[in-house]
């Protein structure tokens, strides 16, 4: 099977060692191009700080073209964004404080942004949320119901700002399934290989498939895949690997990362094809993501074989998603 290479519109590529460790193995998983991902520590919240990080991934791999993000925090307030759109800036990332990895920084009060939104609007700059609200002690919030209380700030940010490209990422809902197809055109929606797969029976327990947003329901698995089978155009690729070392994995209190990268094509093909929805994978890692984000057709292509493989227990102390079982799919 031929396909062009990956868009993959939402990855996580780390720093120092891990970033040049990770980053070939990305492009090893077929991907051509990726939403890189800015919470790094500390983070992207400056046109120099995005321009320094894309070259370090450069030096790493000439061969995946890097799409870069910035960080929402007050930083970017006073920031021109035409200047950062001109820099190569194509989205800005919505962290709510305090619930994921290196979200120390985010946000506490959405509508602060508002006028940020306004010129991102204007030029152009997709507004990439992570979709959860942060527990607080006086509230019922859970890592089960965090997504589907955040849905009503997706609408709010939607009617206030029409023309603005909002993609709500890696969901793990039926509930935000249905916002989503809701809301219109300007409104998209990033799905992972692994949401596609696990529920809360296959993470609790498990740490090497936790992550944030947690998988939830068996129904809420069927509304991710019913999405992509029915080939809605605003629903894409979006891998959310995260790499994290075994040891901060398998410790007292695991790190949220579910690594993906080095196989991503592979898991993806054997996933559609036990699913029945093969005949949608090009469309969904391909074109969808893309056409979203008005960026051209990718040159490279990527063949896949049907062909069993083993998925390794660990590259070089991260241990990936499915590891030590068999997929169907490599990449040739």
């Amino acid at each position: 099977m031929e396909l062009p290479l990956l868009d993959d519109m939402h990855v996580h590529l780390r720093q120092g060692a891990m970033l040049r460790h990770v980053v070939p193995l990305t492009r090893a998983g077929g991907v051509g191009r990726c939403v890189v991902m800015p919470n790094t520590d500390p983070p992207l919240t400056s046109v120099d700080s995005v321009r320094h990080y894309k070259r370090e991934l450069a030096s790493c791999s000439t061969d995946i073209d890097f799409l870069m993000t910035l960080y929402l925090c007050p930083a970017l307030e006073s920031m021109d964004m035409a200047a950062a759109r001109e820099a190569g800036v194509v989205g800005i990332k919505c962290y709510p404080q305090g619930v994921t990895t290196n979200s120390d920084w985010g946000v506490a009060d959405l509508q602060r942004y508002d006028a940020l939104f306004a010129e991102m609007e204007r030029e152009g700059i997709v507004l990439q949320l992570h979709g959860e609200v942060p527990r607080t002690p006086a509230s019922d919030v859970c890592i089960l119901n965090a997504e589907e209380r955040f849905l009503p700030e997706v609408v709010r940010i939607h009617k206030s700002f029409p023309r603005l490209r909002v993609v709500l990422e890696h969901v793990t809902t039926a509930a935000a399934v249905a916002c989503v197809k809701e809301l219109g055109e300007k409104v998209g929606a990033t799905i992972t290989a692994h949401h596609l797969d696990l529920i809360v029976d296959d993470w609790a327990g498990r740490n090497h498939n936790y992550c944030k947003p947690v998988a939830k329901y068996p129904h809420d698995r069927d509304a991710l895949r019913e999405v992509v089978s029915s080939a809605h155009p605003r629903f894409f690729l979006g891998s959310d690997s995260a790499p994290h070392p075994r040891s901060a994995k398998e410790g007292a209190c695991g790190c949220a990362g579910v690594f993906t990268a080095p196989l991503l094509l592979p898991y993806l093909a054997d996933t559609f094809e036990r699913i029945g929805m093969l005949d949608r994978l090009h469309d969904f890692g391909c074109v969808f993501g893309r056409t979203f984000y008005a960026l051209p057709a990718p040159q490279g292509r990527v063949i896949l074989e049907k062909t069993e493989q083993i998925v390794p227990d660990e590259y070089d102390g991260v241990v990936p998603y499915r590891a030590g079982e068999r997929i169907g799919w490599r990449i040739v």
